[in-house]
């Protein structure tokens, strides 16, 4: 199950440089899970989860596989993309292949590095590319409507509620709002995504900073952060020259060059677990001799979907899924001691996988 999240950005914002901390990152990673650059402008990288070292270290597992994200370097965005300008076209197409989109705005000072815009103002940069994606989902859903009415007029049921869906989004947009703010019935989700509108995709908020200002942030990232809040999206503070020289360092220098500037994690790491979370994912493990395992799945996922991520036969054949809470295995040294403790148990079809549990899976080949 593959999750994708676009970086995104006007020119000179630190894009690159940050894509470029990600790739090294995930090729330093590479003795510990298969990374490939699919694209030359997309990158794998592992979810950092101390709890799968844990869980290994217990089990004695001869090989660590966390779950992983894939970003994508999208083209630059200027103004006027919705109607072709600069690469605007391939920027809008390479949107609708993500899940999520990283959004990196400049909050630092540079004079040796111009801005598009001439000025240095993250909000107003947010505006620019949210209107281009506005603007594009508008033109969209107009043509699309027009061609539905021929259907809509012979009585097409599926045509008639595809339009219903598409006059929800038509309106918050004229009102100039994304077509995220919309409210979409449970039932309709499905129909919803099915739309590929650009402005429903879930929104983070990456705010590039001077080195100094990595920990704290600064006056131009705080104003992100209070737009982030009023739009229920998510922001994260980061150094893109820091992270640039992070990946270029072993893990102890790395860590030793973190302590000095008064960072307790890379920034990379920040930004990864916040689009996870953006997406609504979610880990559970699968430990033995052999590996321990990250895999990814949704929030509200049940145990032979779970299974399907691992195999689709597990899917098929489910039986039932046998669990420990991570904090039970770990207590207890093992399944062994979780089973005496009386923490192991035994799920059917409909139980909700849980962040964190430790899952063996029966079914019929």
């Amino acid at each position: 199950m593959g999750f994708r999240m676009g970086i995104v950005g006007l020119p000179n914002v630190g894009k690159s440089t940050l894509f470029n901390a990600l790739t090294r990152t995930a090729a330093a990673q590479a003795a510990n899970f298969p990374f490939c650059t699919i694209e030359p402008n997309v990158g794998e990288v592992a979810v950092p989860d101390p709890r799968l070292d844990q869980l290994a270290a217990i089990a004695g597992s001869r090989q660590i596989i966390p779950t992983r994200m894939t970003f994508v370097d999208i083209a630059g965005l200027v103004r006027g993309a919705s109607k072709g300008e600069g690469l605007g076209n391939q920027f809008l197409a390479n949107i609708r292949e993500v899940d999520a989109i990283a959004h990196v705005l400049r909050c630092f000072e540079d004079g040796d590095i111009t801005h598009v815009e001439g000025r240095i103002d993250p909000v107003a940069d947010a505006e620019t590319i949210e209107t281009e994606l506005m603007i594009a989902d508008l033109e969209s859903l107009e043509k699309r409507l027009a061609n539905l009415q021929r259907k809509i007029n012979s009585g097409d049921k599926q045509a008639k509620e595809d339009a219903r869906l598409m006059q929800a989004a038509k309106a918050a947009l004229e009102q100039g709002q994304p077509a995220r703010t919309v409210e979409v019935a449970e039932d309709d989700r499905k129909a919803w995504n099915m739309l590929q509108l650009l402005t429903a995709k879930p929104v983070l908020y990456v705010c590039n900073v001077e080195e100094d200002k990595a920990a704290t942030g600064n006056a131009q990232s705080a104003r992100v952060a209070e737009m982030a809040g009023r739009q229920g999206a998510g922001h994260v503070v980061i150094s893109a020259r820091i992270e640039e020289e992070i990946s270029q360092l072993a893990p102890d220098e790395a860590t030793m060059f973190l302590e000095e500037l008064g960072l307790s994690e890379a920034g990379l790491d920040r930004l990864i677990r916040a689009g996870y979370e953006l997406l609504g994912l979610q880990t559970y493990f699968t430990v033995g001799p052999k590996e321990a395992r990250a895999w990814t799945i949704r929030k509200g996922t049940l145990a032979p979907q779970a299974a399907g991520v691992i195999h689709g036969d597990f899917e098929r054949g489910f039986i039932r899924a046998e669990t420990v809470a991570f904090d039970d295995y770990v207590a207890g040294n093992g399944e062994a001691g979780a089973r005496e403790a009386g923490k192991f148990r035994v799920e059917g079809k409909g139980y909700e996988v849980k962040d964190g549990d430790v899952l063996h899976f029966l079914f019929n080949a």
